[in-house]
């Protein structure tokens, strides 16, 4: 299992690693219209998690902001708002989140509320192409969860169970494949973990 501790230090925890994720993914889509629509897509969910961030053009323009900074200000979209300058970004304002159960834990709160922020969202080609995203964070989390195997197609199933049936994918749409997500996720192994164990005992 990969710990959070072992990845890249998130820019604004606030948001979460799988926010972050689709941000990383946001800046690999080579198609402008295709990436502005992401970004969108992205800002939506980032509303929904500060719900009194919604039809407030302050808040709004801090979201954007945030997302550019999330980026290191490389994503070229295009913004409703100036683009921010990179500075020393002070800390974020702490956001709290309510403490709910749900059903599959190992992939996260903040998985739900990308579904949740999902089904709201009115334009079908731009709900799809988030739905894809939100498929292939949840492989990556099931393998985080259990590295040994993952099935597609249980993926769907739970997405589907997950948003009552109300996301649906685009007709090109294809998993990242499994070998692709765990070369870029290495874990530790037993011989590093000792190791690491014995530098940190040694006096």
């Amino acid at each position: 299992m990969e710990y959070n501790t072992q990845k890249e230090e998130l820019k604004l925890a606030e948001y979460g690693r799988y926010v972050q994720d689709l941000v990383d993914h946001a800046l690999t889509i080579e198609s402008k219209e295709e990436r502005n629509k992401a970004a969108n897509a992205i800002v939506q969910i980032m509303t929904q998690m500060n719900p009194g961030f919604k039809g407030n053009d302050e808040l709004q323009q801090k979201l954007w902001d945030d997302l550019f900074i999330m980026s290191n200000y490389k994503l070229d979209v295009d913004s409703p708002f100036p683009k921010p300058e990179p500075k020393n970004d002070s800390p974020a304002e702490k956001i709290t989140y309510p403490d709910q159960g749900f059903k599959f834990r190992h992939y996260g709160k903040i998985i739900e509320d990308l579904i949740d922020g999902a089904r709201k969202i009115e334009d079908v080609e731009e709900k799809k192409a988030l739905t894809g995203m939100i498929a292939n964070l949840m492989k990556k989390s099931y393998l985080n969860f259990n590295r040994d195997s993952v099935n597609d197609e249980m993926i769907v199933d739970q997405l589907k169970e997950m948003s009552n049936n109300e996301l649906e994918f685009a007709d090109d749409f294809k998993f990242q494949h499994t070998n692709d997500i765990l070369s870029s996720s290495p874990r530790r192994t037993n011989k590093q973990n000792k190791g690491r164990s014995k530098r940190k005992w040694k006096k």
